[in-house]
């Protein structure tokens, strides 16, 4: 009995530990701070590479709002691509969405830039811009996520992202308003908000 009382005590433990681990690592729902007035024109010197290897200025997405997502394949979030298609559909004239394949976490995205534009194009009949597979942490991060992640750059946030379909949100300015974890999905309330606000 004993035996039985320090299992379900240790299981218990490890399940609390592993929630909060959950929480404090993989959830980040940040807004930028009241004081992160000024617009920030070094976002709009950005570029990238899209899915087909055409390289995008970011300056043509000056005066829109942006969402900014790292997907993958084969990953436990990947339905998401079929709420970001859903989000495109009704509001592409309110925001754009911008989707960086990674394999990052997990070797979720093995594919080539084919295969990837073709998962989409099959499995969620994806039509905002995908840009070619590459890093959005560490040190090979591309510029576009080394920008994202760099106080000195946005003003306010250090944070890469934590896994697959994390998500930041630029305002019509350039600045850098929200960021949120995968478990934020491109429909809730948060997005909504801002993408109709």
């Amino acid at each position: 009995m004993k035996f039985v009382a320090i299992f379900l005590l240790s299981t218990l433990v490890s399940v609390s530990g592993i929630y909060i681990l959950r929480e404090k690592i993989f959830k980040v729902n940040e807004t930028a701070p009241d004081d992160n007035i000024l617009s920030n024109d070094s976002f709009y010197s950005l570029s990238a590479v899209d899915i087909d290897g055409n390289t995008i200025n970011f300056d043509k997405y000056k005066g829109k709002k942006l969402l900014i997502v790292n997907v993958a394949s084969k990953c436990g979030y990947t339905h998401q691509y079929k709420d970001l298609q859903e989000l495109h559909k009704k509001y592409n004239d309110k925001v754009t969405i911008l989707a960086f394949p990674s394999n990052n976490f997990g070797f979720q995205e093995p594919g080539s830039n084919d295969q990837i534009e073709t998962f989409c194009e099959k499995n969620y009949g994806v039509e905002f811009q995908l840009f070619e597979k590459s890093d959005v942490r560490g040190k090979n991060s591309n510029d576009v996520y080394r920008w994202l992640s760099n106080i000195d750059d946005n003003g306010w946030n250090d944070k890469s992202p934590r896994w697959n379909f994390f998500k930041y949100l630029i305002d019509t300015d350039g600045s850098l308003k929200a960021i949120y974890s995968s478990n934020t999905n491109p429909l809730d309330k948060e997005i909504m908000e801002f993408v109709l606000n």
